[in-house]
């Protein structure tokens, strides 16, 4: 005999919660409200957000660009301050690989 199995709900329920999304529907997120910023053309960002890629996203590509071009800089005419910053980055950018490397997975190999 066979046995009737039947699924009440989908084996995963996936729901995108984009927060300046219920702020453009006038929704309130909670107890406080973030002014998440204006933009005068909306559609255009979450277009590039869609096709590009996130803002973290757009930003270590950035970063790795300036690791790049700080590998051509000659450090030793630069301020303490400069000098400073550009450690301050690069540590920060250090980490930020660090980071990825431990959350890589097989479906995001290049994340």
């Amino acid at each position: 005999m066979k046995t009737l199995t039947y699924a009440i709900a989908p084996e995963q329920l996936i729901q995108a919660i984009i927060p300046w999304r219920f702020y453009q529907q006038g929704a309130q997120i909670g107890f406080v409200n973030i002014q998440l910023g204006s933009t005068p053309a909306p559609e255009v960002e979450q277009q590039i957000l869609d096709d590009v890629g996130s803002y973290g996203r757009q930003i270590g590509r950035i970063g790795d660009v300036l690791e790049i071009l700080l590998k051509h800089v000659p450090m030793e005419t630069l301020s303490v301050q400069e000098a400073d910053a550009i450690a301050i980055l690069t540590g920060q950018l250090a980490a930020v690989r660090q980071i990825k490397r431990g959350r890589r997975t097989s479906r995001y190999p290049f994340a």
